[in-house]
């Protein structure tokens, strides 16, 4: 698996884990997403992204 579709695969993930605990466990699980999100727009200007940095040390993805 290419490590853009891992990336995507976490991010949603993430995004739909942290809105349902945000529905239906505790209002703070919401910035969850919101961090998310923030993270996708920030990596999206400086073509910096934690995650892919992650992923090419530990080898996974192409």
């Amino acid at each position: 698996m290419k490590r853009e579709y891992i990336i995507r695969l976490v991010a949603g993930t993430l995004v739909l884990t942290g809105t349902g605990l945000g529905y239906f466990v505790a209002k703070e699980w919401f910035l969850l997403p919101a961090f998310v999100g923030l993270n996708l727009l920030q990596s999206s200007i400086t073509q910096f992204c934690p995650l892919e940095i992650i992923l090419k040390k530990t080898g996974t993805g192409k």
